[in-house]
């Protein structure tokens, strides 16, 4: 009963958002200059990354699905640059960042990672728990599954410059992808670190192969084999290596703490309560909640 709760909570947050995303109103998004050639977008779905080079444009994530959404995507960009965009990386595949891939795949080629392009096609994929995923679905504009994949790296070369995709591990997803821009030192990690306005606390997907446990130490992975000074999230501000660090840091101790009390017997609710309480994680406050917490529950005890 509970998992089958679990799903139709899903389902409905995700015909809210669809319902949202269809409206006429394109929603508010912001470019901002990172450094040098790379630019975040912000609004209408996760953080996207844009790098010019002087033969297109490359994206990193491509917002929630919608026309209005894909409009007000392409004015930001026409703000920065007239080039065509050549190609997009996903970082995993949520419909908050493969929204607009259909829009895209006629003429630039849409990357993923293999796990995030099955995860994309349907639930003939079974958790890491054992539970049946439940896609990214909307009623009638499923996100379009990536074009190219890649198990471990993959680099372009686009204008003389180099984007790098790599798999780590698992973490938010069994599928993310960090995305590198060697020539300015900076990553995209998609959800794997974000922050959700004053909420704290971890986003992982279980459902679809995520692991809190797996989550730091990918992490690691990135800061020890990765030379770079600025991060762009999944969602929220750009932060520096500090800043990310101190987000590992941030999410271990979580971790602790809702280890100790699954393992002194506490119920989903209680932990539930307790984690909201100390790191603003509720319900009513931040999805994160909602979709971490029942896998937790397994993974932790």
């Amino acid at each position: 009963m509970a998992r089958v709760s679990a799903a139709l909570l899903f389902l409905l947050i995700a015909v809210v958002a669809y319902t949202q995303n269809q409206s006429n109103q394109p929603p508010k998004m912001t470019v901002t200059k990172v450094k040098g050639d790379l630019y975040e977008i912000e609004g209408g779905g996760g953080n996207v990354a844009l790098y010019v080079t002087s033969a297109g444009a490359v994206l990193v994530d491509a917002k929630n699905p919608g026309d209005p959404t894909y409009d007000a995507l392409m004015a930001q960009i026409k703000t920065v640059t007239k080039l065509p965009v050549k190609y997009v990386f996903n970082t995993h595949y949520h419909e908050d960042h493969t929204g607009a891939n259909g829009k895209f795949i006629s003429s630039a080629e849409v990357i993923s990672t293999e796990n995030s392009r099955l995860n994309t096609l349907g639930p003939a994929w079974r958790g890491a728990y054992g539970e049946h995923r439940v896609p990214p679905i909307t009623p009638s504009q499923p996100s379009a599954p990536a074009t190219t994949v890649f198990t471990q790296e993959v680099s372009i070369f686009l204008g003389g410059k180099e984007v790098r995709a790599r798999y780590f591990g698992r973490g938010h997803t069994n599928g993310d992808a960090v995305i590198y821009f060697p020539a300015e030192r900076a990553i995209h990690t998609g959800d794997m670190v974000t922050r959700l306005g004053n909420a704290y606390g971890p986003m992982v997907d279980y459902d679809g192969g995520g692991s809190i446990v797996d989550l730091t130490k990918t992490l690691y992975s990135v800061v020890a084999q990765l030379d770079f000074d600025t991060v762009i999230p999944g969602h929220g501000p750009v932060i520096d290596r500090a800043g990310m660090i101190t987000y590992i840091k941030g999410v271990e101790d979580f971790r602790t703490r809702a280890a100790g009390l699954i393992r002194a017997g506490k119920s989903q609710e209680e932990v539930g309560k307790i984690l909201g309480d100390e790191y603003n994680w509720t319900s009513s406050r931040n999805l994160n909640f909602q979709w971490t917490l029942p896998g937790l529950m397994k993974e932790l005890k």
